[in-house]
């Protein structure tokens, strides 16, 4: 960085100043994007949860095939064993040894009514998830649709300003090799700490143009002899005078 100790109290305001011009100029781009960034991000974010959900549904629908497939395999098993103990109960030796393959079928019989039961009962359930999984697919659909629409916007916007952002850029860097690096650092901490990146403003109708609190007329005065660095007490900002803003701004 250029050391810049030998310069005056104005050539520093000036040098500081004229940073904060170009750095708003990228402002202003960064502000016309708005939210953009933001929101398409957003609804990338939410089109991955929603993919997630269906990934998830889709292992549940699995979950439920291999339960049913499970139970009707059972029910045909216990049909099997019924059909078994009816051609025994042919060839029984006592009324003992009926009644207890007549259990035996009993049993069976209540284990195809709880498989069957167990079947029917998956398949609401699998047609409760497909349903949800139908209805994700759709809110997919209109999210994809509208990150279209915002990654659309953005890329105009982004095409339109590209080029004149990189040279700001390029100028701000150039700018601040022409700041003297203590008031550059206050710049910065400034700058940050204001949404607008207002870090130097003028006086404008006798007020501090960042927080709009009144300027003493004594305190103006010293801010337009620009023998010292003056900031304003009550929002921190570095102050210059209308004269030094409207050179500034014609330099430009």
């Amino acid at each position: 960085m250029a050391t810049v100790k030998d310069f005056s109290v104005e050539e520093k305001l000036t040098a500081v100043l004229a940073l904060q011009k170009i750095d708003s100029k990228i402002d202003e781009i960064k502000t016309m994007k708005g939210e953009l960034p933001m929101e398409v991000k957003d609804l990338e974010d939410e089109i991955e949860g929603l993919q997630t959900r269906i990934n998830n549904i889709d292992a549940e629908i699995t979950s439920i095939n291999t339960f049913v497939e499970n139970k009707t395999n059972a029910r045909k098993e216990a049909q099997a064993l019924i059909k078994k103990y009816e051609k025994q109960q042919d060839n029984v030796k006592n009324n003992r040894e009926f009644e207890a393959i007549n259990k035996e079928i009993e049993m069976q019989e209540l284990e195809v009514k709880l498989n069957e039961k167990h079947v029917k009962d998956a398949a609401y359930e699998q047609k409760d998830r497909t349903n949800a999984r139908l209805k994700t697919e759709e809110k997919v659909k209109d999210v994809e649709e509208a990150l279209k629409l915002k990654r659309k916007e953005l890329e105009k916007i982004t095409a339109d300003t590209e080029k004149e952002e990189k040279i700001l850029a390029k100028k701000s860097e150039e700018a601040k090799e022409k700041v003297d690096p203590r008031l550059l650092i206050a710049y910065d901490r400034i700058r940050v700490s204001y949404r607008n990146g207002l870090a130097v403003v003028p006086i404008l109708r006798d007020s501090c143009g960042g927080c709009f609190n009144v300027i003493p007329p004594q305190r103006q005065s010293e801010i337009r002899q620009h023998k010292k660095i003056i900031v304003c007490e009550h929002c921190g900002r570095i102050l210059v005078d209308s004269d030094m803003n409207d050179k500034v701004n014609n330099a430009k």
